[in-house]
């Protein structure tokens, strides 16, 4: 890969319109890894409907069984990752103030210590690439590439996401975001 190649680390991608009937169709997924090696995201926007504390098998607090799970993508659906924010994480791994974790014993140490900025989401599963394969994809032009920020990582409205950025994205991606979701562009 030549040295100037762009990678997409905390960024966001969004399903262009070319992926229906796709797991990714409509996604929004946050980049947390990318480098020679490939790439690792999770969709932001797929609920799997269950809490954590209904799925993970292992004594939580209260505060972090009833936190929605979300299907991070379809690579290994029993992987626990997490992202979790505060207002000062001075070593944050995806952004700033924005780290990525797959460790219980950490989940459970942010779990018992509550403070009113702390964020957390977790997934079960997560999006992956190989090592040329994400740019390829960007080459076709299947996704479309957006800023991430803290409120869109966290957003109330995870089902809305999508259409969310695509208004914020202009006239052509509005008409995007206003398709029908069985409707194709090709």
């Amino acid at each position: 890969m030549p040295g100037n190649e762009q990678f997409l680390k905390g960024q966001l991608l969004l399903d262009s319109g070319q992926l229906r009937g796709s797991f990714f169709q409509r996604t929004v997924v946050l980049i947390c890894q990318h480098d020679a090696e490939g790439a690792f995201g999770l969709v932001l926007n797929r609920a799997t409907g269950s809490k954590v504390g209904d799925m993970i098998v292992a004594d939580l607090p209260d505060r972090l069984k009833a936190c929605p799970l979300y299907l991070g993508g379809p690579v290994q659906p029993s992987a626990l990752s997490y992202l979790h924010s505060d207002a000062f994480i001075p070593g944050a791994n995806v952004m700033p103030n924005l780290s990525l974790g797959h460790s219980l014993d950490t989940l459970l140490e942010l779990g018992e210590s509550y403070a009113p900025t702390q964020k957390l989401k977790l997934f079960a599963g997560y999006a992956g690439w190989n090592p040329g394969q994400l740019e390829d994809e960007m080459k076709r032009k299947a996704w479309l590439t957006h800023p991430a920020s803290l409120e869109l990582v966290f957003d109330a409205q995870p089902e809305r996401l999508w259409q969310r950025i695509l208004r914020q994205k202009g006239w052509q991606y509005k008409l995007l975001a206003q398709m029908p979701e069985d409707l194709s562009l090709n």
